[in-house]
């Protein structure tokens, strides 16, 4: 054990980087999440005119993807984080600036596109960089481990986040987006020290090479991330999901706060940190299952299935508290979902394409967010916000079906490593993709959590 921890210290140290950065970049992120909705409708949008902004942000999202991607790929995970924070604290300063002059939902929706670009440049970079430098420096544990334990970091720093925004929001919605714009200062000077290219080798682009590059990196992610069959179906499904995901997040903060009959933002705040507590309660159902030999789609099955009748059940009720506890359970599913879903992407995809695909798989998720938004808002505004629930919760439901149909296609990436089995039991799998030709071992519990804390 004393050679295997020694060996592992560079893997620590990366894992380390990892949990900082993704966690104060989620304190970040999350101050505005819990009150984004209302801030938008006190700077005078209506509820419709509210997604269309955030369809907007999804369409930035599906139009920088790739060419992000290729940041990513060529120029490193490490410019393509730093670019991430500089644009995302300028957008969010931005929004101040608009609500201040009452600009209107087009001015706030052209912000939101960049906004997206902001985000597209840390969607794939950030898990690249990870599963890169933990190959280089020998890492021989399980990867749902690793992204679920983020998620976990990632979850408490939303809680915090989400909490302090809505505090900050009681005496001006614009506090929490002030904030936000000076911790991402922080962020980018921490990133800039500690986080470095490992297991990767960046490559200078001429501006002329950018339109190749970015046809060779979209060819590359239809290769790698659609005619294969099961990350087809497994893009296809997170496509159902999150297209239903974004808006129900934010259009239940209006929602329940219409419930109630009140409008304490600060509830708004304690709602969103409800929700980034059942998320960790997923990642931590992912944790410990995981140690016993078992499918991922056993997990997906389940996670999509609770996702279909937690959002039936938010938009059916007349009370506070079974919405609540419906947008909990569907945060909860969102828990589990994510790490392994992760893990199983990383598990087949080549290192050289990796930022590339998740962006794709980002960039089709975000293609049916679109219409998702701006249909889901327009119905929730002409008829009821429950209903669209509804309505989301039945369509979400088509994403059993193809997760049945990857369940019978199995394979290695669907394995779980199961501590009673072992590393040599037939129940194993590779912890990390197989491309990284990696010998396999699980590691324990206490040495991820010494990671964690170094």
């Amino acid at each position: 054990m004393t050679e295997l921890r020694e060996s592992a210290s560079p893997s620590r140290r990366i894992l380390a980087g990892y949990f900082t950065l993704a966690g104060l970049y989620t304190l970040s992120a999350a101050l505005i999440w819990g009150v984004n909705t209302l801030f938008l409708l006190d700077a005078g949008l209506s509820f419709f005119e509210v997604f269309v902004a955030n369809a907007a942000f999804s369409a930035g999202m599906v139009l920088f993807e790739v060419p992000t991607g290729v940041v990513a790929d060529t120029l490193g995970r490490r410019v393509s984080f730093l670019l991430s924070v500089s644009v995302l604290a300028a957008t969010t300063l931005m929004y101040v600036a608009l609500a201040q002059v009452d600009a209107g939902v087009v001015a706030f929706a052209l912000v939101s596109v960049f906004m997206g670009l902001g985000f597209t440049f840390y969607s794939g970079a950030m898990e690249a960089w990870l599963v890169d430098a933990l190959g280089a420096t020998g890492y021989t544990g399980l990867l749902d481990r690793v992204f679920a334990r983020g998620q976990q970091v990632t979850g408490t720093a939303m809680l915090v986040g989400t909490i302090g925004g809505g505090l900050l929001g009681q005496i001006d919605l614009a506090l929490p987006y002030l904030l936000r714009g000076a911790l991402l200062v922080v962020v980018f000077a921490i990133a800039y020290a500690v986080m470095h290219d490992i297991g990767f080798e960046p490559r200078a682009v001429a501006a002329g090479e950018l339109p190749g590059e970015i046809a060779r990196n979209a060819r590359a992610g239809v290769e790698f991330g659609w005619r294969q069959p099961n990350l087809r179906l497994l893009i296809l499904a997170s496509t159902v999901q999150m297209s239903f995901v974004m808006w129900a997040f934010y259009a239940a903060q209006p929602y329940l706060l219409d419930l109630l009959d009140s409008n304490a933002i600060w509830v708004s705040g304690l709602v969103a940190a409800g929700v980034a507590m059942a998320t960790i309660v997923g990642n931590q159902i992912v944790t410990y299952a995981s140690r016993y030999s078992g499918r991922r789609t056993t997990f997906l099955l389940a996670a999509a299935a609770l996702q279909a009748v937690a959002a039936v059940l938010t938009g059916l009720t007349g009370s506070f508290w079974v919405a609540l506890a419906g947008v909990l359970l569907l945060s909860l599913s969102l828990g589990v979902t994510g790490p392994v879903r992760s893990a199983y992407l990383h598990q087949v995809v080549p290192s050289e394409q990796r930022a590339t695909v998740v962006s794709f798989d980002s960039m089709l998720s975000n293609s049916g967010s679109i219409g998702a938004q701006v249909g889901l808002g327009a119905l929730g505004e002409a008829r009821s916000v429950g209903s669209a629930f509804v309505v989301g919760g039945v369509v979400t439901a088509a994403a059993l079906p193809l997760l049945g149909r990857l369940r019978s296609l199995g394979g290695e990436p669907d394995r779980l490593v199961g501590e009673p089995a072992g590393a040599e039991s037939a129940c194993a799998a590779s912890g990390l993709p197989a491309v990284s030709s990696l010998d396999t071992h699980v590691l324990e519990e206490p040495e991820l959590a010494a990671a964690a804390r170094s």
